[in-house]
């Protein structure tokens, strides 16, 4: 039996390696993933403003929004990039180095391959930092495309100083080297962009767009208040958008998938200026009371917790009451500063401002706490409070990301004037999904409103829950209102392609990838769906133009190993596969491809790496499992193997092909009352399978049912009357049952089989 086992695996790794090869998944856009903004024109050089306001430029280069994205350069390292400057990230299973070379900084990855060594090298240029290095630096990287991503490895100042993680980088599936850098990011971490890349926050993030300012100071003709009136003065402004001109950066309810803002609709990627009511820009969330993220502490939430504060609620204190952004105060220069304004209000309490053992209010009352979101980060909590709770603010924390589910509530504005938004963010990360996609639809019904955006995010809600009819209909609404929708076409084509429909799949996602600039999701999805369709040439074509559009698309990379498996060029195919690894080592879908590919090549051991590989990655990896249990049968592990066969069945037991293989193996090993039982359910699941009854036969017949044996196999020969094991077998009962003529009958058809083996088997059997 293990002959024939060994065999019919063999040939199945041989012959049959499309058939189980993992396919990539069809990618929805995220939310965020916006085309590239314009240079808007109404910005100038920040070094413009220097020439009238040189003081001021001049301290404010020293504060953290001055220093909060810029080049690196000999002249301001922090870090240490020569004795302490590895990482061995355990979780992930990957190693860095950060390294200094003429000049330059790099980060560096590896892993430890099959043969034991260097594996999965890549090597990223730092191009920009971000941060002052108070707190932390992180790092950019700009890619040939022009794609900015983040680089997994951070500095953090703690303890003077140490390499770790980046913030949402420190688990098994964190994105290397993949992250990329959006709109909504830099929003925050620089200056508006004009034609190149700015190098900090500016004036103009909270004086707003400088041209027409520049231009009446420089004619010599404007009058003075006429220069003053062209540029926002935020101290002029009333309390409400004073605040928000802070907001815009620093009021971030969570940095969780909640979501935590939606940018209205028609408004462009950072198209606030300072002045207007941020409500007007965006709309911003929470979640719901009571729900354990009460008092959950993160980077961005010097608003969020400023504004639960008792002083901001009874006052009209706003963030310059504390801060002049225009200067950074450091260390006994800063508290004193504080605590003099602490006692603007609060002379009474504490006349000296230092009430006991030298601590002060911001000690008692605006603790410093480790964050949430960024665990080697400490920071000023802006939730004045009046006791402190005992408890220890510094301790270590481990990064989670619970997701959370229930309510989406309004935060900004507490009662939101558009329906819509609230009702889009129940269903945007899933954390309402259910109550929400109801709330959305009706929501719809009632306003209808223009704007495509609604109709789509109803659309991705749905496909997300598995309804692809329904997701369908509403991209198909979202392309009504705007039938040049780009994100429409690429969710409309990706969700088609789900349900099966290859030839419209394939027609939208041409119309989505005619569009410019080059889109690497679309264009993904566009070779996938070809692939599936039979066409692995255009394939190749579109997923080739992928890779030029962005060579990090690890699902591309996978996809064309797919292809050139299609026409036959194994190490092609290989090349790409291991690509696919290089980019994103936890990629368990081409870990298995490549594993298939290796076994089919006699390469065992390497294959079994591999299959291990894709299981580390995914332990609920069906086809890994699978895979994996079917080599160490040609690897004669075959107690090995039924512990995958036993794992697979278990992820997917409606796989009646997996129910044989496990019975297989069961009776292998001597357990016939086991695989009688997988058959039995292998018939059940399908009744037209033949190889199911033929091995139920088996195992009758090791139990010395031969009766019933007879009857199995009869049952696999009906269903596939050229099945001459069945034939060889049903020859052999019957002989023991002294039924000669008929079992000389299915000897003699069992010797045409193409198997020597088998052959001779028959004709011994008819002599």
């Amino acid at each position: 039996m293990l002959r024939r086992l060994s065999a019919a695996v063999k040939k199945s790794f041989l012959l049959g390696l499309v058939v189980v090869l993992a396919w990539a998944a069809f990618v929805a856009i995220r939310h965020w993933a916006h085309r590239p903004s314009a240079p808007s024109s109404d910005y100038v050089n920040a070094m413009v403003c220097a020439g009238c306001h040189q003081e001021i430029a001049k301290s404010y280069r020293l504060t953290g929004m001055g220093q909060s994205f810029y080049r690196p350069g000999a002249e301001n390292p922090v870090e240490d990039y020569r004795a302490r400057h590895s990482l061995y990230h355990k979780a992930s299973d990957r190693y860095y180095t950060m390294i200094e070379r003429e000049g330059r900084f790099y980060q560096r990855r590896h892993q430890i391959g099959f043969d034991g060594r260097e594996t999965n090298v890549v090597e990223e240029q730092v191009d920009y930092v971000i941060g002052s290095g108070n707190h932390a630096r992180s790092y950019l990287h700009r890619g040939g495309n022009g794609k900015l991503i983040e680089l997994p490895v951070s500095w953090y100042a703690e303890g003077g100083g140490s390499w770790a993680m980046s913030p949402g980088y420190d688990n098994a599936k964190q994105e290397d080297f993949r992250r990329a850098v959006p709109d909504e990011c830099l929003f925050c971490h620089n200056g508006y962009p004009g034609d190149t890349i700015a190098e900090g926050i500016d004036c103009q993030r909270c004086h707003g767009p400088g041209s027409a300012h520049v231009a009446a100071a420089g004619s010599g003709k404007a009058p003075r208040a006429q220069i003053r009136a062209v540029i926002v003065n935020p101290a002029r402004l009333d309390r409400e958008r004073q605040m928000d001109t802070c907001m815009q950066c620093h009021l971030e309810t969570t940095s969780l998938r909640l979501p935590n803002a939606i940018r209205n609709y028609g408004r462009a990627p950072l198209s606030y200026r300072p002045g207007e009511p941020l409500t007007d820009y965006e709309q911003f969330f929470d979640h719901a009371p009571g729900t354990g993220f009460d008092d959950r502490f993160e980077v961005a939430h010097q608003a969020y917790r400023l504004r639960q504060s008792a002083c901001f609620l009874k006052s009209r204190m706003t963030c310059t009451t504390c801060h002049n952004p225009h200067r950074a105060l450091r260390g006994e220069a800063a508290v004193t500063h504080y605590v003099t304004v602490c006692r603007n209000c609060h002379a009474a309490a504490h006349q000296a401002g230092v009430p006991v053992g030298g601590s002060s209010c911001l000690d008692c009352h605006m603790w410093k706490r480790r964050a949430e979101d960024a665990v080697h980060v400490i920071m000023t909590d802006h939730f004045i409070q009046r006791r402190k709770p005992v408890r220890d603010f510094l301790a270590p924390l481990a990064e989670k990301a619970a997701p959370y589910r229930g309510e989406v509530v309004a935060y900004y504005p507490e009662h939101p004037h558009n329906e819509l938004y609230l009702a889009v963010a129940q269903v945007q990360h899933k954390s309402n999904v259910d109550a929400g996609l109801p709330r959305l639809e009706r929501a719809l019904a009632r306003s209808r409103p223009d704007a495509a955006e609604f109709y789509l995010e109803l659309g991705k809600a749905e496909s997300a829950a598995g309804k692809t009819s329904e997701a369908i209909r509403w991209f198909e609404e979202a392309l009504r209102r705007r039938n040049d929708f780009h994100d429409a076409l690429v969710e409309l084509a990706a969700t088609l392609a789900i349900s099966g429909n290859w030839a419209r799949a394939i027609e939208i996602g041409e119309r989505a990838c005619g569009q410019p600039p080059p889109d690497p999701i679309a264009l993904t999805n566009l070779g996938n769906a070809y692939l599936r369709s039979g066409n692995p040439d255009r394939a190749r074509q579109i997923l080739e133009r992928a890779l030029v559009a962005d060579p990090d698309r690890s699902d591309a990379q996978n996809l064309l190993g797919l292809a050139w498996l299609d026409t036959q060029n194994r190490a092609a195919a290989e090349a790409s596969f291991r690509a696919a690894i290089a980019v994103q080592p936890d990629m368990a879908e081409a870990h298995n491809n490549l594993a298939h590919l290796l076994a089919g090549a006699g390469r065992q051991a390497e294959a079994a790496y591999e299959f291990q590989k894709a299981l580390s990655a995914d332990p609920g990896y069906v086809e890994a499992h699978h895979g994996y249990g079917l080599l160490l049968v040609l690897m004669r592990s075959l107690d090995q193997a039924l512990a995958e066969f036993k794992e697979a069945v278990k992820l997917d037991p409606a796989g009646a092909q997996l129910h044989i293989e496990y019975a297989d193996a069961l009776l292998e090993t001597g357990q016939a009352a086991e695989a009688e039982n997988e058959y039995g359910e292998a018939i059940r699941l399908d009744p037209q399978l033949a190889e199911a009854y033929y091995g139920l036969g088996n195992s009758l017949m090791a139990r010395q049912k031969t009766g019933d044996a007879i009857r199995a196999f009869q049952s696999a020969i009906e269903r596939n009357p050229e099945y001459y094991e069945a034939h060889l077998a049903l020859g052999t009962a019957l002989a023991q049952t002294g039924n000669a003529a008929e079992a000389r009958i299915h000897f003699q058809k069992a010797s045409k089989s193409g198997d020597p083996a088998m052959r001779s088997a028959a004709l011994k059997g008819l002599r």
